[in-house]
């Protein structure tokens, strides 16, 4: 599959997951993310997306997430992601702020499901409108002065990405973080131009798409990822989301990674395997944009007729590949792909399947 100038070995990728492992609260990357991430390049892999990285301290989700806002950083994610690339994989990164559920606890923090006070490492959030999630702390609403500053934050973060070595970027644009929350309804009051109609709640995005692409190669891909539907009335959804990848795509935007929720607290999400497939399959149909599908999705077979059926061009495995860092390569046998053309490294290619 192929991206602008960046052609990727097959179509199953590695989603960003949050593993919460920035133990020292830098930022930064350590022997646990290489070995996270480089076993799953060795596992088969075609991409690998790093879990979600902070342009600032303030947009972190947790005190332990990690982040790409200093040069001290990019050291730190070099080694990563050379090995990763040497393994096979292509690797990106997901681009973050956190927004109103930034401050949050986590396994190695305590306080989970809570906002972390002040005096234990928290801060406070923002948002663009006062508007809590769930139980969480109350976010600050942003002035247009700091709008453009995080515009600028992605900006630079991403040109220390592209030293760093990544081959592409994703930004964050799902799950109830700060994009998103510009993007829903429920969460945007805004009067002036970073709100109202849609068109002025995707403003801070595209502006993000639009400092991002100033400072990557013209043949490095852009791809954003975003909730189709946050499953509340009067909320974000679908036709929204279409509108929205149109305009990505005009931008320069190469492929949207559709997902959804995230953004609402205490909504019912009919859970099931591959519940999310038909969102990506109507995006890619109306908006006619590269997509990848995420979701359960767990079996080979499974995940061979999404691609096949065209409701998505790469499919994304999460919790699964937690399970079994070599997904792809059990994959490939249960679907009969040769040894030879599977994506072993030649170290392992004595224990194919």
């Amino acid at each position: 599959m192929t991206l602008r100038g960046l052609t990727v070995r097959n179509r199953i990728w590695l989603p960003p997951m949050d593993t919460y492992s920035a133990v020292a609260r830098d930022g930064k990357p350590t022997p646990f993310h290489y070995q996270h991430y480089v076993s799953r390049a060795f596992g088969g892999f075609g991409m690998i997306i790093a879990e979600a990285t902070a342009v600032s301290p303030e947009g972190r989700i947790s005190p332990n997430d990690l982040g790409l806002w200093n040069d001290d950083q990019i050291e730190a994610w070099r080694w990563i992601v050379s090995d990763v690339k040497a393994a096979g994989a292509a690797m990106a990164v997901q681009l973050n702020h956190a927004g109103r559920k930034g401050s949050t606890g986590c396994f190695g923090v305590g306080f989970e499901g809570r906002t972390v006070p002040f005096e234990e490492g928290g801060w406070q959030t923002v948002a663009p409108s006062e508007i809590a999630f769930g139980g969480y702390a109350t976010p600050r609403e942003l002035s247009i002065a700091e709008i453009r500053d995080i515009i600028s934050q992605f900006r630079a973060s991403a040109a220390r990405a592209v030293i760093a070595g990544f081959q592409a970027i994703e930004l964050h644009a799902a799950h109830g973080y700060l994009i998103s929350q510009f993007l829903d309804p429920l969460c945007n009051e805004r009067t002036d131009e970073y709100g109202g109609n849609i068109s002025g709640r995707m403003r801070f995005l595209l502006e993000i798409v639009d400092a991002v692409r100033s400072v990557i190669p013209d043949d490095m891909p852009l791809l954003v990822r975003i909730s189709a539907t946050d499953w509340a009335a009067g909320g974000w959804d679908l036709d929204q989301t279409v509108i929205v990848s149109r305009a990505l795509k005009e931008r320069g935007v190469d492929l949207v990674d559709v997902s959804t929720g995230g953004i609402i607290a205490d909504v019912t999400i009919p859970v099931k395997p591959g519940y999310q497939v038909p969102f990506s399959a109507q995006v890619r149909s109306r908006a006619d944009v590269p997509v990848t599908a995420v979701g359960l999705i767990t079996k080979p077979k499974q995940a061979e007729k999404i691609v096949a059926r065209g409701e998505a061009d790469a499919v994304e495995i999460g919790r699964a590949a937690l399970r079994d860092p070599y997904w792809p390569l059990r994959a490939a046998d249960k679907l009969g792909i040769p040894t030879a053309a599977a994506p072993y490294a030649p170290q392992y290619v004595r224990g194919a399947y």
